[in-house]
């Protein structure tokens, strides 16, 4: 009987396998053709927890999980037995230590870089490492409690993301980076344009420490974000001034400019709107040619931003095309360069802050990025892994195991605040004093004091080379009049401060530079 029982269902399966339609492996071998998806559905966990190597895994490699968790927990987080890197392999890179290196002094632990240029009346103190752009909505309202209180404790900045300012980023008083993307979320009309009412409103929390107008992104460039209809809960859409249970994409471009010289009166509208706090924008560095149009704007109109934030290709996001995630964008160190390069060849980067953001998730990783140029850096990932992200890979499914970037009340309650938030401050604490260890075994004692010269990598077999070589360094103000450097010369002639795409086209040819359409 109790085999019958057990049979009669499986039976019924194996007849609805032959007779449907749908699934060809089905209909050919009923039941346990069913299997094909099981093992599908099992193999990303079956290969992250058994098969995959510390050095293997993508995005994030296990190397880099266990650390992150490691020093969010305070545990030890020292490696026995020497590196499993091979550092032989073509592109290993590594910091230049010196014979006058020093014991970190407990004072030097806390960096901090002053943001806020000639027209800016109340300047941040920002820490050197601090929460990247995530969402309510992308994340949890208990995982944007526990980054922001985290950063409160830890004494550093939480960037809201392009959802704009909620009461969970208000929760526990912690600094925060309002992000205004294309959406204009939280100073949104009601038909979807930039409102300044609101705006005022807004920026006038004291809380809000600077304001951060969104470009875009490096997972999805030129795409706009991206919301899940499952995601945008009645709360959320309130919140953002839109429909529930819709998917909200934010539109790829922006409505309140529409070319360079607008985008820098925008800026200044949004300074004097907020009394002075420091505004820039965020960008993933696609054609040179249109960064050096911001340049050229910024020289025209006398109006510089604040800060830059250079987002890598490598960027994370709870969902985007898979085109857009791998082959659209200039990867992170790749687009850093150029920025860093173009602000120093207009003579604009003294009076321009520069934020890394893209897989950061060590001291070192930090070190290589400011030896480029980068004034401070973002982590997303980084918080996330230390809130307890698993990598689990179903951000985008509202099925967070975690809690961590679900809308799930059922899910969200694992997430515990008053625990992972100290984990966040734990991370952030335990990884800048990372980095400023790796400066003091060089000789240094300040964070302004790293350069290209500072960083090796092995070109191949038998060529290693410094930063400084493989990215030469430019004479601030080489970009104003002719000749311009090789590298940038054709970006500096097809851009123009009146367009942000250009209006002609420099190619090389045989017979040199020419004009295509």
């Amino acid at each position: 009987m109790v085999l019958l029982v057990l049979a009669v269902p499986l039976i019924v399966i194996g007849c609805f396998d032959m007779v449907q339609t749908k699934h060809s492996l089905r209909r050919n071998f009923p039941l346990i053709g069913r299997g094909r998806w099981l093992m599908e559905f099992a193999r990303p966990f079956v290969r992250q927890y058994f098969i995959e190597s510390d050095i293997d895994g993508a995005p994030i490699n296990r190397m880099f999980r266990s650390v992150i968790y490691q020093r969010a927990k305070c545990n030890l987080d020292t490696n026995p037995y020497g590196t499993k890197i091979d550092t032989y392999r073509q592109g290993y890179e590594w910091f230049a230590h010196s014979i006058a290196a020093f014991h970190l002094k407990h004072q030097d632990a806390d960096p901090r870089i002053l943001i806020g240029g000639a027209n800016c009346k109340q300047s941040y103190s920002a820490s050197v490492l601090n929460i990247s752009a995530m969402s309510f909505g992308s994340l949890s309202n208990n995982a944007i409690r526990a980054l922001n209180k985290g950063a409160k404790t830890g004494n550093f900045a939480h960037n809201t993301g392009e959802g704009g300012v909620t009461p969970f980023h208000l929760a526990h008083n912690g600094d925060l980076i309002w992000q205004i993307g294309t959406g204009y979320f939280g100073c949104r009309s009601e038909t979807g344009f930039f409102c300044e009412k609101k705006f005022t409103e807004t920026a006038a929390h004291e809380n809000i420490k600077m304001i951060e107008i969104k470009l875009s992104q490096g997972a999805k460039p030129g795409h706009g974000g991206i919301l899940p209809a499952a995601k945008n809960t009645p709360e959320i859409a309130r919140i953002r001034g839109v429909k529930p249970y819709v998917a909200v994409v934010s539109p790829p471009a922006h409505t309140a400019f529409s070319n360079p010289v607008e985008m820098m009166l925008f800026i200044q509208k949004l300074r004097d709107l907020s009394k002075g706090k420091p505004v820039g924008f965020k960008l993933c560095v696609g054609r040179p040619s249109e960064f050096v149009a911001l340049c050229k704007a910024m020289v025209k109109t006398g109006i510089r931003p604040d800060f830059i934030t250079v987002d890598g290709a490598e960027g994370g996001t709870g969902a985007a095309p898979l085109e857009f995630s791998n082959s659209v964008g200039m990867p992170l160190r790749d687009g850093l360069r150029v920025v860093c390069d173009v602000l120093t060849g207009f003579n604009l980067k003294k009076d321009v802050k520069v934020i890394a953001v893209g897989k950061i998730f060590t001291g070192f990783h930090m070190a290589r990025l400011i030896s480029i140029g980068a004034d401070l850096c973002y982590s997303a990932r980084g918080m996330m892994l230390a809130l307890g992200c698993v990598q689990s890979l179903i951000c985008n499914t509202n099925d967070c195991p975690t809690g961590v970037a679900t809308q799930n009340a059922g899910l969200t309650k694992g997430l515990v605040v008053t625990d992972k938030s100290q984990r966040v401050a734990n991370f952030h604490r335990e990884t800048v004093k990372a980095l400023m260890e790796i400066l003091a075994s060089a000789g240094l004692s300040d964070i302004v004091q790293v350069n290209r010269t500072h960083v090796f990598r092995r070109v191949d077999q038998i060529c290693i080379k410094r930063y400084d070589e493989l990215f030469p360094y430019l004479t601030p103000g080489c970009l104003l009049e002719e000749p311009y450097p090789a590298y940038l010369e054709k970006d500096v002639k097809e851009a123009s401060a009146d367009s942000f795409c250009p209006d002609k086209h420099i190619a090389s040819c045989d017979e040199g530079l020419v004009v295509i359409n």
